[in-house]
């Protein structure tokens, strides 16, 4: 097994030949075995391959893969969901190694929720997440510290999104807050309010604020919080009477998402049905029919009458797989030009084969190992989502 190299505040990955201070976005794929000679693997030879590794090390191995994960890679996997469903399906798999193709604070929570025996793997550690980046551990907690300097900060309750790194998720945690997913938002902002009455919402302002009108809580009664600005680009006065603090972050993919789409898809195929994601824009969501986050978004289509059109608006390799798995509904992207996640794009079969190859020879390439104290403040904020649902 490789040497530890610091990543950040909350998590390390093993496997580098010589050990150094460095962020994730900085590491090349690859780093500490010799990832680059897989790049030659035939593509007619990658399937045989992959399958050949996974059975060698039988029950030993779990491969999550998200479903914005590409077809190639997703195929192989064991499991199927989005980031939290994932995690609980690889902690309670019997496997020893979760090779986690998703992203990097999707494999940071596996990490978190693991039991003590398991290992995660990421196949690519440049598979960030950019919303997740957008929240930086330093600029929360100065956040924090410029609203206790008027505001009681007993009354203000942190609420971060799964997609937030673990450090976010600790700090969440450490002050009596907790995670929420897309789909049980509300139901954690609901326990937010009566619990303290004000909510810092991290680190998507979109989800934050489409959950809360949802929830009957005016515009006005949300600002957004600009990590850039003193006190946010927001005056004392309008903290005070907001009940929802909204964390300047977005998803690059959803956001991209126009209610102009919707109006096209609407005049382009009459009668069909709109059903967004809550990380797009507010304008966006207003236009849809349905909201869904992507587990939701599956459901409503399966439970839809045989023959329903649906325009999506979410990450396009899930469209396309529902649009081909689903021959008796007709499933298109809200806008058929909409880019990929292109960090979730980074895991190749490439990048899967060379971290089973190297786990059948007894070497864990891209370990991804959250410390103890993030660790047991994260589960802490995790735990609390989990008993709210």
């Amino acid at each position: 097994m490789g040497n530890v190299v610091s990543i950040s505040d909350s998590s390390t990955l093993i496997g580098a030949d010589q050990p150094a201070t460095i962020r994730a976005p900085e590491i090349e794929a690859g780093v500490g075995c010799d990832f680059d000679s897989y790049l030659l693997v035939p593509d007619n030879a990658l399937d045989d391959r992959i399958a050949a590794a996974k059975a060698r090390l039988g029950r030993d191995v779990v491969i999550l893969g998200h479903h914005y994960q590409r077809d190639e890679v997703v195929k192989f996997a064991d499991f199927r969901g989005d980031s939290l469903k994932l995690s609980f399906q690889a902690a309670q798999a019997e496997g020893r190694y979760i090779i986690f193709c998703g992203v990097h604070f999707m494999a940071e929570s596996a990490d978190i929720l693991r039991r003590e025996h398991q290992i995660v793997v990421l196949p690519d550690l440049n598979a960030g997440c950019s919303m997740a980046d957008m929240a930086d551990i330093g600029q929360v907690e100065a956040c924090w510290s410029e609203l206790s300097s008027f505001l009681d900060s007993a009354k203000i309750i942190p609420v971060t999104y799964m997609n937030s790194t673990a450090a976010i998720k600790a700090f969440t945690g450490e002050h009596g807050g907790s995670v929420c997913t897309s789909s049980n938002a509300a139901a954690v902002m609901k326990w937010a309010f009566e619990s303290g009455g004000k909510v810092l919402f991290l680190p998507d302002e979109h989800l934050g604020r489409n959950t809360g009108y949802r929830m009957g809580i005016p515009l006005e009664q949300m600002i957004v919080w600009d990590p850039d600005q003193e006190f946010g680009g927001n005056t004392p006065e309008t903290i005070r009477s907001a009940r929802i603090i909204l964390w300047k972050g977005y998803c690059s993919v959803h956001q991209r998402f126009t209610p102009q789409q919707v109006e096209r898809v609407r005049r382009e195929h009459p009668g069909i049905r709109v059903i967004a994601h809550p990380e797009c824009r507010f304008e966006v969501a207003q236009a849809a029919d349905q909201i869904g986050s992507t587990e939701g978004i599956i459901e409503a289509i399966l439970a839809s009458p045989v023959g329903t059109e649906w325009a999506v608006g979410t990450e396009i390799h899930l469209v396309n797989r529902l649009g081909k798995e689903l021959k008796d509904h007709k499933v298109i992207s809200l806008d058929p030009s909409v880019c990929v996640c292109t960090t979730m794009f980074r895991i190749t079969p490439q990048h899967l084969l060379w971290a089973l190859e190297n786990l059948g020879e007894g070497n864990v390439v891209n370990r991804i190992s959250v410390d103890e104290h993030t660790r047991r403040h994260a589960r802490v904020a995790l735990d609390r989502m989990l008993s709210l649902r």
